[in-house]
């Protein structure tokens, strides 16, 4: 079974950013601007042989981020083998119900991203009824952005795993993924994703922050949800050897000590996951 990435990126950078994103961005690498570029010959590189990887692009007009479905489309087009595409909404825009009709039945995409923080948006709103219930009828999973931002005016309070809750208590039936396992708030993301059936979360682009990603996972094994865990990579961010490293080096900083191992079969059924499956995409 090949590795499945559910979590990367395509855009144009810096064509589908505003300015205000770009430097705003600084402060997630001490500072300096990040080379966002998507190049698919950069990530097969860095990666796995017969990797599949789910991507998308994003809205999210209050923070400076647009990338048209089409673009979507014509990335996975390019590359149909290793690519399923998501179509991205930005809910508080006029016409985003007909961006998703035309995402999904015109252009073959595959599932939803939203960007609730970035966007400025609670999923539970009732003004996004016709989203889940679209979902639910087409049984489109939806990945939704949870955890921290760099960006000013994203409100922190719309990423918080808990709105899930009602959502998916209303719609049962609707594969979600809650992406970078809700950090900061992982014990949060655990409890929502552990009392629903279909509730996921992803590791994308957790690696790099080592220590936590211990204590993150270790709250995963003690709640016994390692089943509910997808790999994903988010990138342009990092890549999929750096996260694969990331994860089996874990239990090698812990040398020396007597603090709990995390378990190394769990983590390698983690990587193998046929996450296409569980969220309906086969």
């Amino acid at each position: 079974m090949p590795l499945i990435d559910v979590h990367s990126h395509f855009w144009r950078y810096p064509d589908h950013f505003q300015d205000d994103f770009r430097q705003q961005a600084k402060r997630a690498k001490a500072g300096v601007e990040m080379d966002l570029t998507v190049r698919f010959e950069d990530y097969q590189r860095q990666s796995v042989p017969g990797v599949r990887s789910i991507v998308f692009g994003g809205k999210a007009q209050l923070s400076g981020l647009w990338v048209d479905d089409r673009d979507i489309h014509d990335y996975v087009a390019a590359h149909p083998e290793q690519l399923i595409g998501f179509l991205s909404l930005d809910p508080t825009q006029p016409g985003w119900e007909k961006e998703m009709h035309f995402g999904h039945q015109e252009l073959g995409l595959r599932g939803i991203k939203l960007m609730p923080m970035y966007a400025g948006f609670l999923p539970q709103d009732e003004r996004l009824d016709p989203l889940w219930k679209y979902a639910e009828k087409h049984r489109l999973p939806v990945l939704l952005h949870t955890g921290t931002t760099f960006i000013s005016q994203a409100p922190i309070e719309c990423t918080l795993p808990r709105h899930l809750d009602p959502v998916a208590t209303k719609y049962p039936e609707v594969r979600m993924i809650l992406a970078h396992l809700g950090h900061p708030y992982e014990g949060e993301c655990i409890a929502v994703i552990r009392k629903h059936p279909h509730l996921y979360a992803d590791i994308s682009a957790l690696h790099y922050r080592p220590f936590q990603f211990y204590h993150s996972l270790m709250l995963v094994q003690e709640y016994g949800v390692w089943d509910k865990l997808l790999f994903g990579t988010d990138y342009p961010f990092t890549t999929v050897k750096a996260t694969l490293d990331g994860l089996r080096n874990l239990n090698k900083m812990l040398e020396g000590t007597a603090l709990p191992r995390l378990n190394e079969a769990a983590i390698e059924r983690l990587i193998d996951r046929d996450s296409l499956t569980l969220l309906g995409l086969n």
